[in-house]
């Protein structure tokens, strides 16, 4: 999952239109049996190179072009790859791109591939994962990686305040931020609440069972359960118990045992080992603290049909080989990314227990609103949520202004 830059999608196959219509699809299919693939994937080849080389054993006569390229270009590149028609055949997109790519028309509809390639059915995946595959009700998407956030936390510290397991319920949570602070002392908090990340009160919206954007694209920010929310977490603040500043390490903090607990991915685990091995068997994953429930967002990456593949039935073909459980295993081990796949999870690779919790929490997750439009929305709400955790502004006040702003670039007003 990546953040969106530049112009949109469908803004660039305007300003493209003249380029478009010259332009011819550059994908390098051969004649007779012998094709070229052209795959587009985000981050490194090398991770899956090897899962390419295992479909082209499996399928004589088809050659898998894998392009690796960097996340922070990905998004322009897609967009040219759209305004030109010119592009892969099959596309790795990050979770949040999908409403707007689709929306630009970009993406095939998959629906006819599922109903012939069994290990594309939406029941093989988590139910937040499948949630990111569909646009306006139409599947663009194949589940391919997962992410999601779980709670560090401090096992001895916790257990000292009584809770070596972590805290279950919010008002756990409370009472042990509050112990740890108060046994700690000055210059010790319980764990950051990260403001400056769209998603983070929105994990806990959710658990307090608001929406964020309704079915009908009606905005919830200033209904009675997420401004209870907000004021919740800012309760954090203004009780001391989380810093205010953004420039705290948390794992050097978390090390020191400064600040016992912090919310984050998967990814954050080894980076833990490497940076702290002095507190190695003092820490652990569990899943989030509940309140209505405890949901946590789903990110990752889907597989899509680039719409101007001239390869679209073989570009299928290769994705549902890509949701098959030994490609899924094989993902895994080159890339440390989390499998999409359910049945993966019960495979040994995957049983040490802080990577399990990962995959207990993502039974129970969502994603960001699938509206293309989400991404303008978030960055009003986290500059709502400064100004009244940081600001002092009145939290009603300040979500019917949020409220308001979201109506209008819904086209809601």
């Amino acid at each position: 999952m990546t953040k969106k830059k530049g112009l949109t999608a469908a803004a660039l196959i305007l300003s493209f239109s003249m380029v478009a219509a010259g332009c011819g699809n550059s994908n390098n299919a051969a004649s007779g049996d012998n094709k070229t693939l052209k795959v587009w994937f985000m981050g490194t080849a090398e991770t899956v190179k090897p899962i390419a080389e295992m479909y082209e054993a499996a399928n004589p006569g088809i050659k898998v072009d894998v392009q690796a390229i960097p996340w922070d270009t990905a998004h322009d590149k897609l967009l040219t790859a759209v305004a030109s028609k010119s592009g892969p055949d099959v596309v790795q997109m990050g979770t949040t791109w999908i409403p707007e790519f689709a929306a630009a028309g970009a993406l095939k509809d998959l629906s006819p591939y599922i109903e012939q390639y069994p290990s594309m059915a939406p029941e093989n995946f988590f139910d937040g994962a499948v949630e990111t595959t569909k646009y306006e009700d139409t599947t663009v998407g194949i589940p391919f990686y997962v992410e999601t956030r779980a709670m560090f936390y401090r096992t001895d510290l916790l257990g000292e305040v009584g809770y070596p397991e972590g805290p279950k319920t919010w008002d756990e949570l409370k009472d042990a931020s509050r112990k740890l602070v108060e046994k700690g002392g000055a210059g010790h908090y319980a764990l950051p609440i990260e403001g400056k990340d769209s998603i983070y009160p929105v994990i806990f919206a959710w658990q307090n069972g608001s929406d964020i954007i309704d079915a009908n694209r009606q905005p919830q920010f200033n209904q009675p359960a997420y401004v209870e929310t907000v004021d919740f977490l800012k309760s954090f603040y203004d009780e001391g118990l989380s810093p205010k500043g953004t420039d705290l390490d948390t794992v050097a903090a978390f090390k020191e045992g400064t600040m016992a607990m912090f919310i984050s991915g998967p990814w954050m685990i080894q980076t833990v080992k490497d940076k702290a091995p002095e507190i190695d068997g003092k820490w652990a994953v569990t899943t989030l603290p509940a309140k209505v429930t405890n949901t946590s967002s789903i990110g990752g990456a889907d597989l899509s049909i680039f719409n101007y593949s001239k390869n679209p039935d073989e570009a299928a073909k290769f994705i549902a080989f890509m949701a098959e459980q030994e490609a899924q295993l094989k993902y895994y081990e080159t890339s440390n990314s989390m499998p999409a796949v359910k049945a993966v999870w019960s495979n040994e690779a995957l049983s040490d227990p802080m990577i399990a919790a990962f995959g207990k929490q993502l039974e129970n997750s969502r994603p960001a609103p699938t509206v293309r439009e989400y991404e303008e929305i978030a960055k009003a709400a986290m500059a709502a949520f400064e100004q009244i955790t940081i600001g002092g502004a009145d939290t009603q006040t300040e979500l019917d202004k949020l409220n308001d702003k979201a109506n209008q670039l819904l086209g809601n007003k």
